[in-house]
């Protein structure tokens, strides 16, 4: 039979008059029964030889008049650009329900029909406690029970409402959510105060999660949790724009301004997009509602989940809050969040195969496979569009589907640093931490499936409705890879040449280019990491090729100049120049003639003659050595940091001295001739130094981002190279070609800087 408040067909009718998004109202009570199960019931393609092959009219008709069935809606493939027409090779898939023990008689009855589960999925960033619970080893006794009330508040005492609060201890763990006074209640059976063995409180937004082993918790009083405001970490945040420290892991930040992914679409298979968000507004421009069928209920997220992903991929480069890896890009959100389910994911599927969406982001999974769900997958794939696919949070095997091998699954990393310490996110460090700091989280889904990781412990990103959260979960390590994947699909000369096709090669290599940049992690277990940490200017390589640096000249160092004296005190504050994108004057910085390996001119990218300093790291393949960081922002905001004037200032990278001018400089380090506080090249001679692991620092860029010193003029004192965070500021000219006075006013600011009159204050890092 069919019903009647629900749909037969999704592509024409609107869908359930009570949506699975909004709670009906209050009805008279009635005893609890088990929930109908869902199925979707499909013809197969090559049925048995012995039965009549049936069409997608006869399913439906069969299932319609069936009184033991329930028929909910039906989901038909969209062919690309064409909404009405269905995909060949692909079936009408018919939503119904009814009992188990009817599917086997149907089984029995129709060898034609293929039916299976229309299981949940799940997208939530981590959902379970930080440390495992122990499990209880018996039932707990009646009347056993302890209740905790937990106050959320931040120092100023203002209460945090919508924060939620787990208790674990040696049974079920118990949570709740605070009220509009910050309070929540938790009742725990079985449990005492010195039994409860974890609290976790997570807010909202705009703070920093809490977590503690062991604590001394009140049944009489009010257990009081204070968190950390997230601008008390990122100074001047969100009105000051930052880089993630997962994108600066990936390099993104060292990136040119002029790659921003323009010309690709992506897909975001979530909660949807609250557009109202400013990283958000004009971002997201497209989508579909598959959860309560509204012509725009794509652009509103209850859930958080889809605005978090969205904004990594593609947040507003504005000069405020987060910047995304593809900010031009077009990006569609696929809502079926909350209550999505397999069928809801081939319909999404559907819609990006129609729009011609060139990668899609899938931050869900499932314990369960699905036949159907990897066909369509495989289809997708076929008319080349590249699913980016989460691993899973339960801390097990690889979740669906990021089994299926025409999938990219994304395992999570998270950095030592990259958090304050007390947090939930310190609780997810197990096993071994490498030297920069990285570890594998104990919620991150591990197995050969694993392709690559990416940073997914406490990423920082937009929430509704102009807010901002730090997560974790692979559902966050994916959108990185997304995002890093439209770049390269829109910059990467093999997409506009052999692999410009829409199909199944080109998903293939775009997989390979983002494998292939990867810096492998050694945490102990391949399984969990996969070929490592995409790099951006690895994949990107062929890109930064084809771009030529404008050098810069006296004025843009006179501004520079400025800029610093200004900030110490020692100039009256001028106008601040108009800036340019993703915190870019529009300038390429200088170059000098000895670049690594032929990539000469493209060793430093920042405005006038700034620019980030290289990152410690070894040689990308071929000697590739791209050079300074994307850096100045809005006036000068040297990636992480507001800075005023005309030019803006650069930033030093971090832990390195800078590679040499001339050819000795290949595939190493290189502290140059003269030595030196600021360690940096002269003129062409260098003098190798040990590998690391990541190269990217530019030929023209001393190690603290000051100037190289022009033929016949050292700076600095023979000190030797600094160690730790280097975090001065850039204001260098080329090598070798510098005019007279370019080289004295980079003598005078680094003279300057050495007496304490010029400032070199350090830069928060994400």
């Amino acid at each position: 039979m069919t019903t009647n408040d629900k749909p037969k067909d999704a592509i024409e009718e609107p869908r359930p008059a009570t949506p699975r998004g909004r709670q009906a109202s209050r009805q008279a009570p009635r005893p609890v029964e088990p929930r109908p199960r869902r199925y979707m019931v499909a013809a197969l393609p090559q049925p048995d030889p012995a039965a009549p092959a049936y069409d997608d009219d006869t399913v439906r008709r069969l299932l319609e008049d069936d009184p033991e069935v329930r028929v909910l809606r039906r989901v038909r493939g969209r062919a690309a650009g064409n909404p009405g027409a269905t995909v060949p090779g692909f079936p009408a898939v018919v939503v119904a329900e009814t009992t188990p023990e009817h599917v086997e008689a149907l089984r029995r009855q129709y060898p034609q029909l293929h039916v299976e589960r229309d299981r949940l999925l799940t997208y939530s960033e981590v959902p379970r406690p930080p440390r495992r619970r122990r499990p209880a080893p018996v039932v707990a006794p009646p009347g056993l029970e302890s209740t905790f009330a937990v106050l959320v508040r931040d120092a100023d005492g203002t209460p945090l409402p919508g924060a939620s609060v787990l208790v674990t201890g040696h049974g079920w763990p118990g949570q709740a959510v605070t009220g509009a006074d910050g309070r929540a209640v938790v009742t725990m059976a079985g449990e005492t105060p010195e039994s409860i063995t974890g609290l976790t409180v997570r807010p909202r937004s705009g703070y920093w999660s809490m977590h503690v082993e062991r604590p001394a918790l009140s049944t009489t009083r009010d257990n009081l949790v204070e968190p950390v405001r997230l601008a008390e970490t990122f100074g001047g945040f969100p009105d000051r724009q930052v880089f993630g420290w997962g994108q600066q892991a990936m390099n993104l930040d060292r990136l040119p301004p002029t790659l921003r992914g323009a010309g690709v679409r992506i897909a975001i298979v979530d909660s949807g997009a609250d557009v109202r968000h400013p990283d958000l507004r004009e971002r997201v421009r497209a989508g579909i509602d598959l959860v309560d069928a509204e012509p725009e209920g794509w652009t509103a997220d209850t859930a958080y989940h889809g605005s978090h992903c969205a904004a990594v991929i593609s947040g507003a480069d504005d000069g405020r809050g987060i910047v995304g890896f593809a900010v031009e890009a077009e990006v569609h959100a696929c809502k079926i969040f909350p209550g999505g389910r397999f069928s809801d994911l081939i319909e999404a599927l559907d819609y990006c195969v129609e729009q011609r969406v060139d990668v899609v982001n899938l931050s869900l999974a499932s314990r369960h496979h699905s036949p159907l769900v990897a066909a369509k997958i495989d289809q997708a794939r076929e008319a080349g569009v590249a699913c980016v696919v989460a691993a899973g949070n339960d801390g097990g095997p690889v979740a669906f589907p990021g089994t299926l091998p025409g999938v990219l699954t994304v395992a999570a990393v998270g950095k030592a640093d990259a958090f304050p310490p007390g947090t939930a996110h310190e609780a997810e460090i197990d096993g071994p931490v490498t030297g920069d700091g990285y570890f594998s989280p104990r919620f991150t889904c591990r197995g050969p499936e694993i392709d690559v990781c990416a940073p997914g412990v406490a990423v920082l990103s937009a929430v509704p409705p102009d807010a901002y959260a730090v997560l974790d979960g692979t559902s966050m390590a994916a959108p990185h890879v997304a995002g890093l994947a439209a770049l390269v699909l829109a910059h990467h000369g093999d997409f506009r040449a052999a692999y410009a096709a829409r199909d199944a090669r080109r998903v293939d290599r775009l997989f390979q280019i983002i494998t292939s940049s990867c810096v492998p992690l050694n945490l102990g277990d391949v399984h969990r990491t996969g070929a490592g940490m995409p790099n951006a200017l690895r994949a990107l390589a062929p890109a930064l090729a084809q771009i030529t640096p404008e050098p810069a000249g006296t004025d843009t160092l006179l501004g520079h100049l400025a800029a610093e004296m200004t900030e110490a005190g020692l100039l009256a504050p001028a106008p601040v120049g108009p800036g340019g994108r993703s915190g870019h004057p529009g300038q390429l910085g200088p170059v000098g003639p000895g670049a690594q390996h032929g990539l000469a001119g493209q060793a430093a990218y920042g405005a006038g003659g700034t620019a980030n300093g290289p990152l410690s790291g070894g040689s990308l393949p071929g000697g590739l050595a791209p050079g300074g960081a994307r850096g100045e922002a809005k006036g000068g905001v040297s990636g992480l940091d507001p800075r005023g004037g005309a030019g803006g200032t650069g930033s030093a990278g971090r832990r390195g001295s800078g590679p040499s001018g001339g050819p000795s400089a290949t595939r190493s380090y290189a502290t140059g001739s003269t030595p030196g506080r600021a360690q940096g090249a002269r003129g062409g001679a260098g003098e190798a130094a040990p590998e690391v692991d990541v190269t990217t620092g530019g030929a023209a860029r001393t190690a603290n981002g000051s100037p190289a010193a022009a033929p016949g003029s050292p700076i600095g004192s023979p000190m030797g190279p600094p160690m730790g965070p280097l975090m001065g500021s850039g204001t260098g000219a080329p090598i070798g070609a510098a005019p007279y006075e370019q080289a004295a006013l980079a003598w005078l600011a680094e003279e300057m800087r050495a007496a304490g009159l010029i400032g070199s204050r350090p830069w928060p890092d994400m």
